[in-house]
């Protein structure tokens, strides 16, 4: 019998990340639908709204061929894809608070079309949309994710996992994002992954190198987590492990069901769009969980 993609249980670094600091969480952020709309819900927010439009100019970068890639300024491409998260769409509580933002990914932009890097080099391009596989068939999971960029070696025939960084705070050593963008790139593409990096955009050419993590461990450290989340959308439990009062993760996006949130639009993956007010939330909860 063919396996089918529609039933499949679908897990990210982000649906895992979701998982990890709270089922309740994970429940809000991909399962749960506005019963009035039908579509998911959102939580926007400034850093999040940078991020995005950073990520969306670079990343489009690795569709245009070496030596046209910087013809065009990046600026002006910026300044377009940011129209999309404008005003409280992104998150934004004033124009001052927007006009800081930006100015903050124009620098990064600036960064990169002052020293390239890697970006100048050959890069891979993965040809699905989004970079999936069965990391088990046998128990209907599959592993999806986009990665940033994948520089190109030549001489080996190899790449490197590049991800690009627009916040301050480094990745945490125990983070499952780099063992999951190994996983995809060996199993979504032919060449062996060689190299790993983080660059934090804001601090110009600033690199970390980074260990590449052992394939099979990365395969049952992230098979074991996403059978629990098969376990539980089977069960359809869900519960907070901080009980009813909730927790950093889930408070947010309850206030949303108590209708305690303002809607300020749909996103590109037509999910609705809400700003939390944190006055709002559960003040005993400020602790929190980097994964």
């Amino acid at each position: 019998m063919p396996h089918d993609k529609f039933t499949a249980t679908w897990v990210s670094h982000s649906s895992i990340g979701d998982f990890l600091k709270c089922p309740r969480a994970y429940y809000l952020n991909n399962v749960y639908k506005d019963p009035k709309t039908g579509h998911k819900i959102s939580i926007t927010s400034p850093a999040m709204s940078l991020g995005s439009a950073v990520h969306t100019v670079l990343e489009s970068l690795s569709t245009v061929p070496t030596p046209i890639r910087f013809k065009d300024s990046l600026i002006k491409q910026f300044d377009e894809v940011w129209k999309d998260i404008s005003g409280k769409k992104g998150g934004f509580t004033s124009k001052d608070q927007e006009m800081e933002y930006k100015k903050r990914g124009e620098e990064m932009i600036k960064n990169v079309m002052k020293d390239p890097g890697p970006l100048k080099k050959l890069s891979v391009k993965i040809k699905q949309d989004l970079p999936h596989y069965w990391i088990s068939a046998e128990d209907n999971i599959i592993l999806c994710g986009k990665l940033d960029w994948l520089e190109y070696y030549p001489d080996t025939d190899t790449v490197g996992i590049l991800d690009f960084k627009t916040g301050k705070n480094r990745e945490d050593e125990n983070s499952l994002q780099l063992p999951i963008y190994s996983l995809l790139v060996h199993n979504c593409q032919k060449r062996k992954a060689t190299t790993a990096k983080y660059w934090y955009l804001a601090e110009g050419n600033e690199f970390l190198e980074k260990d590449l993590p052992d394939l099979d461990e990365s395969h049952e450290k992230i098979l074991s987590i996403a059978k629990k989340i098969k376990t539980a959308r089977k069960l359809e439990s869900f519960k907070c492990p901080k009980g009813p009062k909730g927790c950093f993760a889930c408070n947010p996006l309850e206030a949303i069901i108590r209708g305690e949130a303002e809607f300020v639009g749909e996103s590109a993956y037509r999910q609705d769009l809400y700003i939390v007010n944190k006055d709002n939330l559960n003040k005993e909860e400020d602790d929190s969980v980097i994964l």
